[in-house]
């Protein structure tokens, strides 16, 4: 599981830097379409390769539902804040991820709210308020789409720990995949009439996001999920916004300032404690 963990916090750290420079070229709806259009594409061609049977009926509903939450609502709202923040801030912020599944596994998996774990939610969400304090973008209030971003994600996880206990990982990664992006294209040809950038560098952020950031990353994300609590398994990838600070500032020359780096800090030590009970 050690190298699965360590390649999902490479991709998806990284990738916050892709995402940022891809606000260059696309519009947050466009570019997220043609992420999980490229990305659909080839999962269904793995799913075609394997003759993967559709799923049962019964599973639909839930299958839309996620896809639109976890691919549709989540990435488009995260997909916003890069125009008001960096790259380090906005990886911070989704990955609080893991203290709302917390909070919400308590009442719906029955997975035990023990003090330290508590102690770690309350820690994680004053460090969210020092982030939202430093207002170095010149809009506090941008934080909000990420942290909409953040529990939906954590929503969506929950619900696949209830719905899905059994079922095809590949198959579920693919229809999900798939049902987000028909979505975002039917709401992209109907709202969105701003022009595409197309260069080598614009389709290299397509290419990356698709491929390895939604297909490879979305896989291994519901491989690790299905084989450990969902509390915990939401904590493993805690190196994913490391990765994403850490990047922002040797790629993009992103300032990393005291109060920043405090919140992240309070932020990573609450998810510690987390992973820690």
């Amino acid at each position: 599981m050690f190298k699965e963990l360590i390649l999902l916090c490479v991709i998806w750290g990284f990738n916050f830097v892709v995402m940022k420079v891809a606000n260059d070229f696309f519009t947050p709806e466009l570019f997220v379409t043609y992420r999980f259009l490229s990305g659909a594409l080839v999962l269904v061609a793995v799913a075609f390769i394997v003759k993967l049977p559709p799923p049962p009926r019964k599973y639909w509903s839930w299958i839309v539902l996620t896809g639109a939450l976890q691919i549709a609502f989540c990435s488009v709202a995260m997909q916003i804040c890069f125009k008001y923040m960096s790259a380090g801030m906005v990886a911070m912020l989704n990955y609080t991820m893991p203290i709302w599944v917390t909070l919400l596994a308590k009442f719906f998996l029955d997975e035990a709210l023990t003090a330290k774990k508590l102690l770690g939610v309350t820690l994680s969400i004053a460090g969210i308020f020092v982030l939202m304090n430093d207002d170095s973008s010149g809009n506090c209030f941008a934080i909000l789409p990420a942290l909409a971003a953040a529990i939906g994600w954590a929503v969506s996880n929950i619900l696949m720990k209830l719905k899905f206990v059994g079922f095809n990982l590949i198959a579920l990664t693919t229809w999900q995949v798939a049902a987000g992006a028909i979505l975002l294209a039917g709401y992209s040809a109907l709202f969105v009439d701003t022009p595409s950038v197309w260069t080598p560098l614009s389709i290299a952020c397509i290419a990356y996001n698709g491929i390895l950031a939604s297909a490879v990353a979305f896989f291994l994300w519901m491989y690790i999920l299905s084989r450990m609590e969902a509390s915990k398994a939401s904590v493993s990838i805690l190196g994913v916004p490391v990765v994403g600070v850490v990047s922002g500032v040797i790629f993009l020359h992103e300032p990393l300032t005291l109060p920043m780096l405090f919140g992240m800090t309070m932020i990573l030590s609450g998810i510690v404690l987390v992973q820690r009970s």
